[in-house]
């Protein structure tokens, strides 16, 4: 209990607006869970077709570049936390969408892409802005290693219970037998959390940017370099959002399955992580960059040789420690480096988000180009 209360009286030091973002984050990350797996889960099992599971993650991320755009010209007007509310607001909306189309065609699976994808990146956008405005380089690595603490949590529970409560309605008759039904709930349920995490935001008192330009295409090296770097996680995000989802479906199980697989050793990474974050140095980023990295395309590399039900359990295991390592390290360099060159180019903190995103962008279609490589073949 001792070593419980050390570590919440380091969360009462930290600056107010910081523990109001971190509590409205854990909140939402209850959601996300739901929105990188499950929604892809709902596709591939309403329609069982690999290429509409694509189609909704490559409109998402088509759409979300849109939508950075679209927040930086009301940025300035609009206080970033209430657009970062309508975000997370904006994607339950969209999944509630989603789940009220009888027939998934490859127009409507599309279009709820694509109103996912905005909900996104108005989510994305500002999340990036009020962590900036919120955080110093000194605390970061807390505020990410509790962030991502609980989002691996939310990463192994989440699943495990909606695997449980979709197979469930199957095997013990819930809702009528009708595993539609389980999604339509867990929908509301998203929803609801959307608004409590929107409402907590409320309470908090964050910087906004000026209105001013925000669209630049000339940046000082070192963002160059921050880009390239930007690359390699959007590389790695494609791969991860649009593979776990579809590689269970295909060759391991239903979502029971997805759940249980999820949940192998998801509270050892998180207390690592939380770890890592309270006790690594600035100039311990690179390295733990570099080791969730490794992890990942080790992973990775692996399903793809084998293709097969072990081959899928290896990459999950590798990507349940990967991507929250990659994450912890990953933000606290990307706002350090715009915390340095909006210094010396004297721009608006907001025009480096913006256009990191499209680093990110082509990364993404990168990774989806190689899940898609192996299941062509196949």
């Amino acid at each position: 209990m001792s070593r419980l209360r050390t570590e919440f009286e380091v969360f009462l030091r930290c600056p107010h607006s910081m523990q109001v973002l971190m509590v409205s984050n854990m909140m939402y990350a209850l959601v996300l869970p739901v929105i990188e797996i499950f929604v892809a889960a709902y596709v591939m099992r309403n329609s069982n077709a690999v290429a509409k599971v694509v189609t909704y993650q490559l409109s998402i991320y088509t759409a979300t570049p849109l939508a950075f755009y679209l927040n930086g010209k009301l940025l300035g007007r609009v206080g970033a936390k209430h657009m970062y509310a309508a975000g997370m607001l904006f994607s339950g909306v969209a999944m509630m969408l989603m789940m009220q189309l009888s027939i998934l065609t490859p127009v409507g699976v599309a279009s709820s892409g694509f109103t996912m994808g905005l909900a996104t990146g108005l989510f994305w956008a500002n999340r990036g802005f009020l962590a900036l405005t919120a955080t110093s380089d000194s605390n970061r690595n807390y505020y990410y290693g509790v962030e991502m603490f609980i989002a691996t949590l939310a990463a192994v529970v989440v699943p495990a219970l909606i695997g449980w409560f979709i197979s469930g309605t199957t095997l013990y008759g819930w809702l009528g037998g009708i595993p539609n039904r389980a999604y339509h709930v867990i929908a509301m349920v998203v929803f609801g959390l959307t608004v409590l995490a929107a409402g907590i935001l409320e309470r908090g008192t964050f910087r906004n940017p000026k209105h001013t330009r925000f669209v630049f295409f000339q940046f000082h090296p070192l963002w160059w370099r921050m880009l390239e770097l930007a690359l390699l996680k959007g590389l790695a995000q494609g791969y991860i959002v649009t593979a776990p989802a579809m590689l269970i479906m295909l060759l391991v199980g239903q979502e029971g399955t997805l759940g249980a697989t999820q949940a192998i050793g998801g509270v050892f990474t998180a207390c690592l992580i939380y770890t890592v974050g309270r006790i690594a140095a600035p100039r311990h980023r690179i390295i733990v960059f570099s080791a969730g990295l490794v992890l990942f395309f080790l992973g990775a590399f692996t399903n793809t040789v084998l293709f097969n039900a072990v081959g899928v359990l290896i990459f999950i295991a590798c990507l349940l420690l990967a991507k929250p390592l990659l994450d912890l390290a990953y933000y606290p360099i990307q706002l350090q480096v715009i915390d340095a060159v909006s210094r010396l180019e004297g721009r608006n903190e907001y025009a480096y988000i913006f256009n990191h995103e499209f680093g990110l962008f082509l990364g993404r279609f990168l990774g989806c180009g190689l899940f898609l490589a192996p299941v062509h073949v196949v």
